[in-house]
C-alpha cells in the first residue's frame, strides 16, 4: 500500500480542563512505563491480618479524635458539622460511623479508642440519627452496632450506658415503621432491595428483645424473600421494570442473614438457589483488581467493599462458594489493594468526590465522611469473617491475585416478556460485562447495553449518553433507545455472540420501563473473535420513518488518541493506563461525522473508578429508514493491555479494499502536552 501519512495527536492533559472538544497539531510521546521489583506471590494471612486491622485502628482513631466538646457543650450537643473537614450531615452519616466503631470493636476486642469508651461513644453518636429522623441505613447500623455487644440488653455495655430516656430515643430509632409499612407491607418510597433492610432490622431486634412480635417478624421476612420464594433467582429492585444491578447480591445475603438470624430454615433453604447463582455469577463478573458489578448504580469504591464483604459472607456460608476460599482470599487482597490506591492517608478519606470521580446524585459532598466510614465499618465487619475463615481452614497464605477462570456465557435475569441478563465474557484476550437491563431511567450511562469492564471503555456516572448505543431523536423531537430489557434475546450457543431485537423502545430520560412503539425496529448482534468485539446493527421499518439525529459515543479512559483513514474506514486508537482501546467503524450504509470530545471535570468526564477524559462521537442527520431501505453499521472494540502493539488484522480478518488508488492511508493523532 503505498499513501503518506500525516502524525497529530489528542491529549486529554490540557483538555481535561476545559470539557472543549480538540484536535491540535502536535506530536507527543506516550509516558514511558515504569518497572518495578516483582512483588512475592503468595500473601502471608497473618501479616495481612495485622496491615488492616492496624489501618483501620489508625484511621478510625483519627475520626474519632477529631470529635471534640465545645466550651459548655457535649461532644455532640450539637453534633459537629465537619469531622477531618469532611461533612457529617448527609443521610446515614453517624449511623455508619457507629457501626464502622463497633465492627472494628468486635474485630480488634478493643473497647476504647483514641482515649474515649466505644460503647458510650457509640451511644451518643446513635442519639443524633434518633432524634433526627434517621432512618433505614442508620437503623441497620445501630442494629448491628448494638448487637455486636450483646443481645441480653441487662449487660450490655452500650445500652447500659444509657439514659432510660436515651434507651427510648434507641427503641425510636430501632422501630422499622420509620421506613416499613406495616399495613401495606412496603418499604416507602424506596426500592426493593431495602426489603433487605427491613428484614435484618427486624431479627436483630427480636433478637435483642426490642420487638416480641414474632408473627410480624415472620410477616416481614416472608414479604422480603417474596422474590425469591416466588422462584426468582435475581432481584428485581425496581417491580416491574427490571432493574437489575449489584444490590440484588447485597438484597439476597441481607434477606439469609435475617432469616438465619431468628432460625427461619425454610427461607433459607428458598434462598439457597439464589445465592449460588448469584455468586456464581459475581465470581465471574470479577476484574483482576477485585472489581464485581461494573453497572448500575452505587459503584466506584462499593463495588471493592463488595468483593471484601461477599468474601466474608462465603466464609460463613461454603455452600454458596463459586471457588475454593484461597482464591476468593486472593480477590479479598486485590479488592483490598485497589482500595488503598483510593484511599488519601493525608485526609484520612476515600477519594470519592476528586477530579473524574463520579457517583450517583445522592453521593455529594453531605456523604464524603459517611462513604468513608462505610468503607471502614464494612471491612472491619468483613475482615473479621475473613480472618475467623482463614483461621478455621488453616490458610496461612493465598495467592496476590485471583485466578480467573475463562468464562463465555449469558446469564438471564428474567426470561419470557422483556427478558433481561447479562453476557460475561472473561478470556484470555478480552473481557467485559454486558448488561441488557433497565436503568434508574431510560438510556442512562450506567444501564446501557454496553462492555462494561472492557479496559480502555468506560461510561461516566449516571449521565444520559448513548455510551456504544445509539440515540435515536425522531422527527417530532422524541428521542429514542433501545434499552430497559429487549424483546427478544438470543445468546449464541458457544457463549461467543449475543443477538437482541428491540421492537419497543424507551424515551431518553423517561420513566423507566416505559415503552414506546416508534414503528422502527433494530436488531444487534454482538461477537467476539480473538481480542476484538464486534457489534453489528440493522435498523429497519415497515413504514418510512423520518430520523432527525442518530448518536452514538464511546467514553474511554484513554487520554491520547490516534486516528488512522484508509480509505472510508476510520479506526481510532485511544491510549492510557490501562493500554490501548482501538475503536472502527468496519460499515455503514449511511455517511457519519466523528469526532473526539475532551471531557475534563464535566459530569461526562466522571466514571465509577476514576477520570472519563475522552469521548468518541458518531453522528449523522437526515435519515429515512423504511421498507427495503434500512440502517446497517458496524462498529469493532479492540482492548490491547499496555505494551501490545496495536496492530491491525489481529485476529486474520481480511481487508477487501485493494485498490491502491483508494486506500491512501493518512494517520492524525491529536492532542497537546
Amino acid at each position: 500500500m503505498t499513501g503518506k501519512a500525516q502524525l497529530t495527536r489528542l491529549s486529554a492533559s490540557k483538555a481535561l480542563r476545559s470539557g472543549v472538544v480538540l484536535v491540535a497539531l502536535a506530536a507527543m510521546p506516550l509516558p514511558a512505563q515504569t518497572s518495578v521489583s516483582a512483588a512475592p506471590q503468595q500473601v502471608s494471612a497473618a501479616q495481612f491480618s495485622n496491615e488492616v486491622s492496624n489501618f483501620l485502628g489508625k484511621e478510625l482513631a483519627a475520626h474519632v479524635g477529631d470529635i471534640r466538646a465545645t466550651p459548655g457543650h457535649d461532644a455532640f450537643d450539637p453534633p459537629p458539622e465537619r469531622v477531618l473537614g469532611a461533612l457529617t450531615v448527609g443521610d446515614f452519616s453517624w449511623g455508619t460511623f457507629l457501626r464502622a466503631l463497633a465492627s472494628y470493636s468486635d474485630l480488634s476486642g478493643e473497647r476504647r479508642l483514641a482515649g474515649r469508651d466505644l460503647p458510650q461513644l457509640i451511644g451518643k453518636a446513635g442519639l443524633i440519627e434518633a432524634r433526627h429522623g434517621g432512618k433505614t441505613f442508620a437503623q441497620l447500623y445501630a442494629a448491628m452496632a448494638l448487637r455486636s455487644f450483646g443481645t441480653d440488653l441487662e449487660k450490655n455495655p452500650l445500652w447500659q450506658s444509657l439514659t432510660p430516656k436515651e434507651q427510648e430515643d434507641w427503641r425510636s430509632l430501632l422501630d422499622p415503621s420509620r421506613f416499613y409499612d406495616r399495613q401495606t407491607r412496603r418499604v416507602i418510597n424506596l426500592p426493593e432491595n431495602y426489603f433487605g433492610v427491613a428484614a435484618r432490622v427486624v431479627a436483630m431486634d427480636y433478637q435483642l428483645g426490642i420487638i416480641t412480635d414474632r408473627v410480624f417478624v415472620d410477616d416481614v421476612l416472608n414479604r422480603a424473600a417474596e422474590q425469591f420464594t416466588s422462584g426468582a433467582l435475581y432481584s428485581d429492585d425496581n417491580v416491574p421494570t427490571g432493574r437489575y444491578d449489584r444490590y440484588s447480591n447485597e438484597y439476597a445475603r441481607y434477606v439469609y442473614d435475617a432469616a438465619e438470624g431468628v432460625g427461619r430454615q425454610d427461607l433459607m433453604r428458598a434462598l439457597a438457589p439464589s445465592l449460588s447463582a448469584q455468586m456464581r455469577t459475581w465470581w465471574d463478573l470479577l476484574s483482576p483488581d477485585g472489581y464485581g458489578y461494573p453497572w448500575g448504580r452505587s459503584l466506584g469504591v462499593i463495588s471493592y467493599i463488595d468483593t471484601m464483604e461477599i468474601v466474608g459472607f462465603l466464609g460463613k456460608h461454603p455452600q454458596f462458594r463459586p471457588a475454593p476460599f484461597p482464591q476468593l482470599a486472593a480477590a479479598y487482597y486485590a479488592a483490598w489493594q485497589s482500595l488503598m490506591k483510593n484511599y488519601q492517608p493525608e485526609r484520612h478519606l476515600l477519594n470519592v468526590l476528586g477530579f473524574g470521580h463520579g457517583n450517583y446524585s445522592y453521593i455529594n459532598a453531605e456523604r464524603e465522611w459517611q462513604q468513608t466510614t462505610a468503607f471502614l465499618g464494612k471491612v472491619s465487619g468483613a475482615h473479621k469473617a475473613f480472618m475467623d475463615t482463614l483461621r478455621a481452614e488453616n490458610i496461612a497464605s493465598f495467592a496476590r491475585q485471583p485466578d480467573l477462570p475463562e468464562v463465555a456465557r449469558f446469564e438471564y435475569f428474567h426470561a419470557g416478556v422483556r427478558p433481561a441478563g447479562v453476557w460475561l465474557v472473561r478470556q484470555k484476550d478480552i473481557r467485559f460485562a454486558l448488561p441488557i437491563t433497565t436503568g434508574t431511567k431510560a438510556g442512562v450511562s450506567d444501564y446501557l447495553p454496553a462492555p462494561y469492564d472492557l479496559p480502555g471503555f468506560a461510561p461516566p456516572v449516571e449521565q444520559l449518553l448513548p455510551t456504544t448505543t445509539p440515540y435515536i431523536e425522531l422527527a417530532d423531537g422524541t428521542t429514542i433507545v433501545a434499552g430497559d430489557g429487549a424483546d427478544e434475546i438470543h445468546p449464541g450457543e458457544n457463549g461467543r455472540s449475543l443477538r437482541a431485537i428491540w421492537r419497543k423502545w424507551v424515551m431518553v430520560g423517561g420513566k423507566a420501563g416505559q415503552t414506546v412503539d416508534p414503528g422502527l425496529v433494530t436488531e444487534i448482534v454482538w461477537s467476539i473473535t480473538g481480542d476484538k468485539l464486534t457489534r453489528w446493527e440493522r435498523i429497519s421499518a415497515a413504514r418510512p420513518v423520518a430520523i432527525k439525529r442518530f448518536w452514538v459515543a464511546i467514553p474511554s479512559t484513554g487520554t491520547n488518541a490516534v486516528t488512522s483513514i484508509d480509505g472510508a474506514r476510520r479506526e481510532d486508537t485511544v491510549q492510557g493506563e490501562e493500554g490501548s482501546l482501538q475503536i472502527a467503524v468496519d460499515e455503514s450504509s449511511f455517511p457519519l461525522n466523528v469526532w473526539w470530545q475532551a471531557t475534563g471535570n464535566s459530569p461526562v468526564g466522571k466514571g465509577s473508578r476514576g477520570p472519563v477524559p475522552l469521548v468518541l462521537n458518531l453522528e449523522a442527520q437526515g435519515l429515512t429508514v423504511g421498507p427495503g431501505a434500512g440502517l446497517d453499521w458496524k462498529l469493532s472494540l479492540r482492548s490491547l493491555a499496555p505494551g501490545r502493539e496495536a496492530e491491525g488484522n489481529r485476529s486474520g480478518e481480511t481487508n477487501h479494499d485493494q485498490d491502491t488508488n483508494k486506500s491512501r492511508k493518512t494517520e492524525q493523532s491529536h492532542g497537546t502536552s
